[in-house]
C-alpha cells in the first residue's frame, strides 16, 4: 500500500528553529574568525548581525558560511600614520592594533576601519592635525568614543543609529585639531571624506 507523504515531512531541516544558545555559539565563532584575520570589520559586523536575527538553521548558516577560508597573508599593520604636506589615505585591507597614533600637517588623513582586521576589544587612536581634516570610517554597529578638541574648525560624530554589535571593538578617538575639521562617521553608500581644500569654498562662508 502506498502511503501519501506528509507536507511537514517535505520541510527541510535546514529551515529549523535556532535557539539563543546556537545563535550565541554562532558568534563566538565569528569573533574567532576576526580575531585571526579572517573577518574583516565591516564583514565580522555584519554577520552578527545577521547571527542575532536568524530564526531558522539556514539563516544562522549564511551567516557563518565561508569563515573557514585561511586569513589572507601579508596584511600590513599600521600602528602609526604622518603626513607633511600631503594628504594619507589608509583604506582596503590592513590590520589595526590595539593603538594608533597620528600626526599630519597641512593634508587630510583619511582612515578607513571597515575593512581593517582588528583582534582587541579595544582600539585607542590618538591624532594631532594641523590645516587639515581627519575622517575616520566604521562600520554600523561599531561604538565609537570621540575625544578631543578642535580650534578654528568642526567636529562630528555620525554613526549608524543600531545597537552596538557583541564582539566589535570599542573605537576610543582623541583627536584635536587646528583649522581643520574632524569626522567620525559611519558613512552613506558612495560618500566620499570630506577635503581641507573645502574650507575656501565660498559655500562654507
Amino acid at each position: 500500500m502506498t502511503m501519501n507523504a506528509s507536507p511537514w515531512d517535505e520541510e527541510s531541516t535546514e529551515n529549523l528553529p535556532v535557539t539563543n544558545e546556537v545563535r550565541e555559539d554562532a558568534v563566538e565563532e565569528l569573533q574567532r574568525a576576526a580575531g585571526d584575520g579572517r573577518l574583516p570589520l565591516s564583514d565580522f559586523s555584519e554577520r552578527v548581525g545577521m547571527a542575532l536575527t536568524a530564526e531558522t538553521s539556514d539563516q544562522l548558516a549564511a551567516a557563518t558560511a565561508g569563515i573557514d577560508v585561511a586569513p589572507l597573508a601579508g596584511t600590513p599593520a599600521v600602528s602609526s600614520i604622518r603626513t607633511f604636506l600631503g594628504s594619507r589615505r589608509q583604506i582596503g585591507r590592513w590590520r589595526l592594533p590595539g593603538a594608533l597614533r597620528v600626526r599630519a600637517l597641512l593634508g587630510d588623513v583619511y582612515i578607513d576601519m571597515r575593512d581593517a582586521v582588528i583582534n582587541d576589544k579595544v582600539v585607542d587612536v590618538s591624532a594631532i592635525t594641523l590645516l587639515g581634516n581627519f575622517c575616520v570610517d566604521v562600520p554600523e554597529g561599531v561604538d565609537v568614543e570621540l575625544t578631543g578638541f578642535d580650534v578654528l574648525g568642526d567636529r562630528e560624530l555620525r554613526l549608524a543609529p543600531v545597537a552596538r554589535r557583541p564582539g566589535t571593538p570599542h573605537i576610543r578617538i582623541r583627536a584635536y585639531g587646528l583649522i581643520g575639521d574632524v569626522y567620525v562617521r559611519t558613512p552613506a553608500e558612495g560618500e566620499q571624506p570630506p577635503s581641507w581644500w573645502d574650507w575656501f569654498h565660498p559655500r562654507r562662508w
